[in-house]
This record gives structure tokens, C-alpha cells and sequence, in this order.
């Protein structure tokens, strides 16, 4: 696990030195010790590199949104594919329409574009808020008790729900996440589906209905270069429930022509924050800056 510099992630690495790279980002409430063995399968033929989203696990930058979220994770990982479960496929969809030139390839596992209804968000904005109120007054593990009872978990078994590294998370740090990087805050991104150039892989599991359509829906709205893939005897953690079957459909898909792609590049700036100076590697594309000023802002605090 990579150590505690307040620009950059946590993450650990496995795979063939040299091989094609793959980011993992996980999703709420879990940490990159959550994706076993799905990443087995992968580590084999890729050099993965399994990020604590922020908030989670030991990486800091509970606050991020996901535009900042999207950022860091970019930093973290660098021009790669790109597989999302759940809140980490909101983050990596986030970064592929911001930084297409990061994401080669995108596979997005039970995630959304986010909710377009405004009042459908702000209601969920709410219930969120209650969530991390609730995550806060009882702590981690009863919480946990609480999350995986609900129904969009009930074909998990327990054997693979990761239970002692989703423990490894710190209240505080859930609940502010959640606040800032749950759906309900999220804008929605439904219409800039038609952005995305790379080939796109859409996972949902044969019974989780409401991904599945999801799925679909994105898939007509990406066009062409999307793909969907409907794993069977799978709920809402396809990776987790039957995870050499969800590996195997994501290595079959596998583009051929990732190389091809253009790599981001990335120059050095500093800045001060207090009396401490930071640099930090910030994105261009075709010469220019490509994030706003937050982004560098954000990189310079101290993790939370």
C-alpha cells in the first residue's frame, strides 16, 4: 500500500510488471482489499492497481466530490482501463468524461450515470444524509450489520462480502463520504453518455433488475462502442457472487486496440498551501491545462 502522501490515493499493486495496467476502484463502503478473487483472474495477464476510493480504507479526502474523487483516482492510476463497481463506477465514469485520454478502456460493474429527476435526487440526497448520520451515532460495524441486510445484497454470500477489510474503514471518514459522493449529490450524467470514445463494457447481474435496465439505458445512450453484459445467478455484486464468470466476460471483451490510444500528458507544478509547498502532476491535453484550480487545491490538504 502506497503511504500517506496528501496528493495522491492509497493503492497496492499486483500483476506482471510491464503488462497492460488496470485501475480498480471500489465501491461505498468497501476498501481495495474488497475485489478477491475476482482480481485474481486479472492479475495473471494485467499489472492491476487497486485504489481506496477517497474517504475509504487509508486513503484521505473524505470531502471529495466526484469531480474531485474522479481526479485523484486519474492521479492514482494514470492512462489504464478502468473498472468500477457501484460508487467507484460513478467515479471512473466521472473521470473517462473529464480525462478521456486517462481511461483506455471503462468497465462499469452495477454503476449509473446518476439520477436525472431533480426531486428523485433530492430525495436520496436526503436519505443519504441519514445515512451517514446513522453510520456516525452507531459505528462501522453495526453499520455494516445494517448494509449488507439490505435486499440489493441478499445474494451475497457472507463468505464473500469482505467484512474484516470493510472494517478497516473509519466512520467519520464513510459518513462524510457518503455526504459528499452518494448519488443524491452526484449531477447527473445522462447526457454526456454520448461523449465517451472508448470501448465501454456495462456489467450488471442477471438478478439485479434495476441494473440490468440501467445498463441497457446507458448502452443506447454510449452508442456503438458500449457493450453490455448480463452475468447469470448474479445480484448487484456480479464480481463478488460469481467472480471468475463476471473476469471471464470482462478478458473476453478485452480491446485489442487499448495501445492505441493516446496517452495523457502530465507536467509539474507547485504551489503553497500555509508554509508548505506541494507539486503535483497535473493533466494537459494538447498542451494545456485540463482541470480546474480546485483540483491542485484539493491535492495539497492533509488527508482526512
Amino acid at each position: 500500500m502506497t503511504a500517506g502522501d496528501p496528493g495522491v490515493l492509497a493503492y497496492e499493486e499486483r500483476g506482471p510488471l510491464g503488462a497492460a495496467r488496470v485501475v480498480l476502484v471500489h465501491g461505498f463502503a468497501q476498501t481495495s482489499g474488497c475485489w478477491s478473487p475476482f482480481d485474481d483472474t486479472l492479475a495473471a495477464r494485467h499489472r492491476l492497481r487497486l485504489v481506496d476510493a477517497p474517504g475509504h480504507g487509508a486513503s484521505g479526502h473524505r470531502h471529495a466530490d466526484l469531480v474531485d474523487a474522479a481526479w485523484l483516482v486519474g492521479m492514482a492510476g494514470g492512462p489504464a482501463t478502468y473498472i468500477g463497481y457501484s460508487m467507484g463506477g460513478r467515479i471512473s465514469l466521472r473521470l473517462a468524461l473529464d480525462a478521456p485520454d486517462l481511461v483506455r478502456r471503462l468497465v462499469l460493474i452495477s454503476a449509473s450515470p446518476g439520477i436525472d429527476d431533480d426531486t428523485e435526487r433530492a430525495a436520496r440526497r436526503a436519505r443519504d444524509n441519514a445515512l451517514a448520520t446513522r453510520l456516525e451515532a452507531i459505528g462501522v460495524p453495526a453499520f455494516l450489520d445494517e448494509w449488507l441486510a439490505q435486499p440489493l445484497f441478499a445474494t451475497l454470500a457472507p463468505a464473500m462480502a469482505h467484512r474484516a477489510a470493510r472494517e478497516q474503514n473509519d466512520a467519520a471518514r464513510l459518513a462524510a463520504s457518503v455526504r459528499s459522493l452518494g448519488t443524491g449529490a452526484q449531477e447527473p450524467l445522462w447526457e454526456r453518455l454520448g461523449e465517451l470514445r472508448m470501448p465501454v463494457l456495462l456489467v450488471a447481474g442477471a438478478l439485479d433488475a434495476k441494473f440490468t435496465e440501467i445498463a441497457h439505458q446507458m448502452a443506447a445512450a454510449i452508442g456503438a462502442n458500449a457493450e453490455v453484459v448480463i452475468v447469470d445467478d448474479a445480484g448487484h455484486t456480479a464480481h463478488l457472487e460469481q467472480p471468475h464468470r463476471t473476469a471471464a466476460h470482462v478478458l473476453a471483451s478485452s480491446a485489442p486496440a487499448d495501445s492505441r490510444r493516446p496517452r495523457a500528458a502530465f507536467r509539474r507544478i507547485s504551489y503553497l498551501r500555509g508554509t508548505c509547498r506541494f507539486e503535483v502532476a497535473v493533466l494537459s491535453r494538447r498542451g494545456r491545462r485540463a482541470r480546474s484550480a480546485r483540483f491542485p487545491r484539493l491535492l495539497g490538504a492533509p488527508p482526512r
